[in-house]
């Protein structure tokens, strides 16, 4: 019962955040840390693949910038924890280390296929 309570209570704080229309409840994830994460931070998820790739399926509520457009006029909520991904690990990896010499609040996902979070 308390479960539950803590489920409403999470998806009632998660549906009044504002995070560029993308804050979704990803309380459902397998993985303790990403979920403690998710739950306690606004964030933002950001996959940094192709238009392409993005276009074929994505996670629920992940806004596209491809990793070679991230720069200095990217211009993202630095409030927000950033949550990067892309196929392989590697493109998400170079998009982390940039975000985070720009002063971003980062924390690299992986690879798309091996996440455990709902996608479109």
């Amino acid at each position: 019962m308390k479960k539950v309570a803590v489920i409403i209570i999470i998806t009632m704080f998660l549906c009044g955040c504002e995070s560029h229309g993308n804050v979704v409840n990803y309380q459902y994830s397998s993985n303790p840390k990403l979920e403690s994460l998710m739950i306690n931070n606004d964030f933002l998820l950001l996959d940094v693949r192709t238009k392409e790739e993005y276009e074929e399926s994505h996670l629920k509520g992940a806004i596209n910038i491809p990793y070679d457009e991230i720069n200095e006029d990217t211009s993202l909520d630095k409030k927000l924890l950033i949550f990067v991904y892309c196929k392989s690990g590697n493109r998400s990896k170079i998009a982390t280390e940039t975000l985070t010499d720009l002063g971003y609040n980062v924390y690299d996902l992986g690879a798309f296929a091996d996440l455990d979070l709902p996608k479109e």
